[in-house]
């Protein structure tokens, strides 16, 4: 018998690090506490963390989310 795979908290993910596979609008969305709408305004102005395409699905590689959020607290710090 198999034990259904529990989905760690994409928040926590965030703080204690990325799950080690792709993520969806819906991951993004819910650890940037934002719409998902949000997500897909951002990656059409090009201003969130960098996506792509798997078929007709959006997903972010973990090492491009941790990127961008490195480079935004960068920004951030030096603009204070």
């Amino acid at each position: 018998m198999s034990a259904a795979r529990e989905q760690p908290d994409p928040r926590a993910t965030l703080r204690g690090g990325l799950p080690d596979r792709y993520l969806t609008p819906d991951d993004i969305a819910e650890m940037f506490e934002v719409p998902k709408e949000t997500v897909y305004q951002w990656r059409r102005k090009r201003v969130g963390p960098p996506g792509f395409r798997i078929g007709k699905y959006v997903r972010y590689d973990p090492d491009d989310v941790r990127t961008y959020v490195t480079q935004r607290k960068t920004a951030d710090q030096a603009a204070a």
